[in-house]
């Protein structure tokens, strides 16, 4: 048994004290914010087999270039002379051809699964009872040549072993009778699943406090003390801690923490924002509106639409132009559907950590014998969550890992 010490408390971090304890060790969370908000509350909740492409795939810098200049874009990277980003983007043109995206489809596929079945242990197991739909997922478009390019995702798919199928408006119809779509047609994917983030969020937080996880909230790592290659205590502005084993789950914030220890991993905060709509929508099945980018979620007791991708730094400012056009989408695609100003304006955003070449960072580094780093989810971390955890545990724990984590390797070159 290992005294484990994870910093951050998101789905990542939460997921990983999930299966360490599975295995038996102590494990203690350290996170600077309450855990009531951020990224892991405020996600489309997708548990996602179809998301093959990376972000970092061709032609992204081109669009992105054209996005620059609207400020209601789906993809939206503010520029700045910050070496951080400066790197960040140049590993990112690095990582956006044809052959690296080839490499990567069948590793996004793989881990995904891996992690919706995990989703759908844990909910069998009895020690939850938190809302999980295999309802499957929507790719919705307007003009020919949006559905084109998913109907080409979407064979790639199947060559993967997913379950695809191009749909007409009709068709969509039999499957949506109670909202009126205004598309030409719609990729579905009967492979995906859905959640209510927040109510598993409360559920695994209390579960695992029961189950003796220690938390320490609103607390922030200062220092980590090395001795021989190896982290022998995490000093904190309110503590010090000792620790066995160190995993660096921190989201956006892990490049923060990984510079403390001169470990430079390239992590840019990739903003999205939500609406939450309380009230009926006939919405039943998750869709992506996808020129516009937005997610639609039908939740436990409300249905959400979120989207954007705004790399611009680590803040939380709510851009009222972005909420706008998530806004303005939802009700472009969906006829008769109304969105109050007072659901607008109590939008909220939170931060997803953005690698260069679309793949998170999972397992150890090689530079430190105790350390091991889980971020660089992007969009994926919700889906992510119990594979990157149940990986760590088994990194931790000395066993053979259920993928292979080369790809992953938090030290990879780009």
């Amino acid at each position: 048994m290992k005294n484990c010490v994870i910093i951050g408390g998101g789905i990542i971090g939460l997921s990983t004290a999930y299966y360490l304890r599975k295995e038996g060790h102590q494990v203690t969370i350290i996170d600077q914010s309450n855990m009531t908000s951020g990224a892991s509350f405020v996600n489309a909740g997708y548990i996602t087999p179809s998301h093959i492409i990376p972000l970092a795939a061709p032609g992204m810098i081109s669009k992105g270039i054209k996005w620059m200049f609207d400020s209601s874009s789906p993809f939206y990277v503010k520029p700045r002379l910050d070496s951080d980003f400066l790197k960040w983007s140049w590993a990112f043109k690095k990582s956006a051809t044809h052959k690296k995206m080839e490499r990567s489809i069948p590793l996004i596929k793989e881990i995904n699964v891996l992690s919706r079945e995990l989703y759908q242990d844990i909910k069998k197991s009895g020690d939850f009872d938190f809302h999980f739909d295999r309802k499957g997922l929507l790719m919705c478009y307007k003009t020919d040549e949006a559905g084109e390019e998913e109907w080409e995702v979407g064979q790639r798919g199947k060559t993967l072993g997913l379950g695809v199928v191009n749909l007409s408006k009709s068709e969509v119809h039999q499957l949506e009778p109670n909202v009126n779509l205004d598309i030409k047609g719609a990729v579905y994917y009967d492979t995906d699943a859905h959640m209510t983030p927040g109510e598993y969020m409360k559920q695994l937080y209390q579960y695992l406090q029961n189950d003796g996880v220690i938390f320490h909230t609103e607390e922030k790592v200062e220092d980590l003390h090395v001795q021989n290659n190896r982290i022998t205590t995490i000093q904190t502005n309110k503590q010090s801690l000792i620790a066995d084993e160190v995993i660096i789950a921190a989201g956006s914030w892990s490049p923060l923490v990984t510079k403390k220890l001169g470990i430079k991993i390239p992590t840019q905060a990739g903003k999205g924002y939500r609406i939450n709509v309380e009230r009926s929508t006939g919405i039943q099945i998750p869709a992506i509106l996808l020129e516009a980018k937005v997610a639609v979620t039908p939740m436990n007791g409300f249905t959400r639409f979120a989207g954007t991708m705004e790399i611009g730094g680590i803040n939380h400012d709510i851009n009222p132009t972005r909420v706008g056009a998530i806004a303005k989408a939802a009700t472009a695609y969906y006829k008769g559907l109304e969105i109050h100003q007072s659901e607008i304006d109590n939008a909220a955003c939170g931060l997803r950590p953005v690698s260069p070449d679309g793949l998170p960072y999972i397992g150890r580094t090689n530079k430190y014998k105790n350390v091991c780093i889980a971020s660089g989810h992007a969009m994926m971390g919700w889906s992510l969550g119990p594979a990157t955890g149940k990986l760590i545990a088994e990194v931790i724990s000395d066993k053979k890992t259920s993928l292979e984590l080369s790809a992953y390797h938090p030290d990879r070159k780009f």
